[in-house]
């Protein structure tokens, strides 16, 4: 068969592509952008009809207009759903579930505890899903399709052998780098143009530009970067636009830090690892970050066990990475992913980036947050967490909130405490302190 005549014989139709998922099937779903819309709409009829029994669906930041379907909270007993990393979704069914009348109803999706670079390994060799569904770009003439915005864990995935279901979408951008599949190692295509779903950047207030300034100002040029997600790193980049030389080594490719590229400020020129190339494993943001995605010579995609594993950050010199926390306890501890008693995001890359970063040569890992939560009534600096630790104690180096930063390595509990009492809200340093003192750290 030529290329052509290969792709016609595996094109079909939604329906008939999720007809090859048999019952009992361990599912993977693409993630974010490339979690595919026509595919998990006929899964989910192909479920609520009672033809497929007995299946999981693993996913990660599942987005609404396209996962609506199959994640419907009226499906929850038919199929069974275990999140990767929450996102909007996830937090609006749990939010119902906890309503319900049934006081001992679980949630509706249940989440797997896991550090971003080994989720490949988790789904290849601990679960053993047996089928994945993602969107690609259209192929090339060589016969290969791009996993576009997402390589993460879909690559691992997509080469162990499973049975491959991709929706392939000319939305999708054709992206360079270690992303690629063959035609021949694909089950069954469907074909569905439709936009890509977009997230819009969080607006910015004073406190994300106060935080955004003061960690701007300790990035040397030619430092190479990683931002998460959010208001903060957002921030940072804004603030970073006088800077030069600097690179980008990044599980998140978010607007942000295409902002530098396009301004010059990122050239990737004094990158150890890679020069010349911004490497990340997936990309979320607008319209404008998937037409600069598209074709793009000067990066280079790769899949998260790689570019999220901690040694190999390492060897990026001068390496900063900036995540957020939701709540850090006086010995540096931080909860990123739970709040007012219900699981919020997930484990994710943070402790990924924290270790390698902090292990490169000349390399710093920052973790921000603002000083207060709901208006100023919640201190984010508390004498213990509330929720799971997601970054160890051992492993914080630097903490910055609006009002400062504080080294943690290197200190004792003691002078930890200090230090982070003075970059709290000063309503809530009393209080810190006198805690503190009761729980016999100063």
């Amino acid at each position: 068969m030529t290329i052509k005549e290969l792709y016609d014989a595996k094109r079909m139709s939604a329906q008939q592509a999720v007809a090859l998922i048999p019952d009992g099937a361990q599912i993977a779903a693409g993630l974010a952008v490339s979690f595919p819309p026509a595919l998990a709409a006929a899964l989910a009829d192909r479920v609520r009809a009672g033809a497929l029994r007995d299946a999981t669906l693993y996913a990660m930041l599942a987005p609404a207009a396209s996962a609506a379907a199959i994640l419907a909270p009226d499906l929850a007993d038919r199929i069974r759903r275990i999140s990767l990393f929450h996102g909007g979704v996830e937090r609006a069914n749990d939010a119902l579930s906890a309503t319900e009348s049934d006081p001992s109803s679980g949630p509706l999706a249940e989440l797997l505890p896991v550090p971003f670079h080994q989720i490949p390994r988790a789904l290849t060799e601990h679960i053993g899903v047996d089928s994945f569904i993602t969107t690609v770009s259209p192929m090339d003439a060589n016969g290969y399709f791009s996993l576009g915005t997402d390589t993460d864990y879909a690559l691992a995935v997509a080469r162990s052998g499973t049975r491959l279901v991709v929706e392939v979408n000319p939305a999708m951008p054709y992206v360079h780098g270690d992303c690629l599949i063959h035609v021949s190692d694909v089950a069954a295509l469907v074909e569905h143009h439709v936009p890509l779903c977009q997230t819009p950047s969080l607006p910015r207030n004073a406190t994300d530009d106060a935080i955004g300034a003061i960690i701007a100002a300790m990035v040397e040029d030619g430092a190479c970067l990683q931002m998460g997600i959010g208001a903060v790193p957002d921030a940072v980049c804004a603030a970073l636009m006088s800077h030069r030389r600097l690179g980008i080594h990044t599980e998140l490719l978010s607007p942000g830090l295409v902002s530098l590229i396009q301004a010059g400020v990122v050239d990737n020129s004094a990158k150890s690892l890679h020069p010349g190339k911004s490497v990340f494993t997936f990309a979320m943001g607008d319209q404008p970050l998937y037409d600069f995605l598209h074709d793009n010579p000067t990066l280079d995609a790769r899949p998260v066990e790689y570019v999220n594993a901690p040694h190999v950050i390492a060897q990026n010199d001068a390496m900063l990475s900036v995540n957020a926390t939701l709540q850090l306890d006086l010995s540096g501890a931080c909860n990123s992913e739970f709040v007012n008693g219900r699981q919020y995001s997930g484990t994710g890359g943070q402790l990924d980036f924290v270790r390698g970063a902090y292990a490169s040569k000349g390399g710093r890992s920052i973790i921000a947050c603002h000083a207060t939560a709901a208006k100023g009534t919640i201190s984010r600096i508390v004498p213990w967490l509330d929720g799971p630790v997601t970054t160890p104690r051992t492993d914080t180096h630097i903490i910055v909130t609006e009002f400062g930063s504080a080294d943690m390595k290197g200190k004792s509990l003691a002078d930890r405490a200090r230090a982070l009492i003075a970059i709290a809200h000063p309503a809530f340093r009393d209080d810190l302190e006198r805690a503190a003192r009761e729980r016999r750290i100063l």
